[in-house]
């Protein structure tokens, strides 16, 4: 995958998944499968306010609220 396509999976057409499932000896339904789990967890980690950059302020807040969700 480029670097483009690694940042922004949108990118990525039928017959290029096709070729990267090929590439790594998996199906095209694993590399869809990979796909929406990034974004789910691209998603996830912007509601924590983990990704996106800002004040450092906010993302020990997103840390915080983490950790109280695993039980630390």
């Amino acid at each position: 995958m480029t670097r483009k396509e690694r940042r922004n999976p949108d990118l990525l057409n039928g017959s290029r998944r096709r070729r990267i499932a090929t590439g790594s000896g998996t199906t095209v339904q694993d590399v869809n499968m990979l796909v929406k789990q990034f974004r789910e967890m691209q998603k996830m980690m912007k509601q924590m306010g983990i990704m996106g950059g800002g004040k450092k302020g906010k993302k020990q807040r997103g840390l915080g609220n983490m950790m109280k969700m695993f039980g630390g």
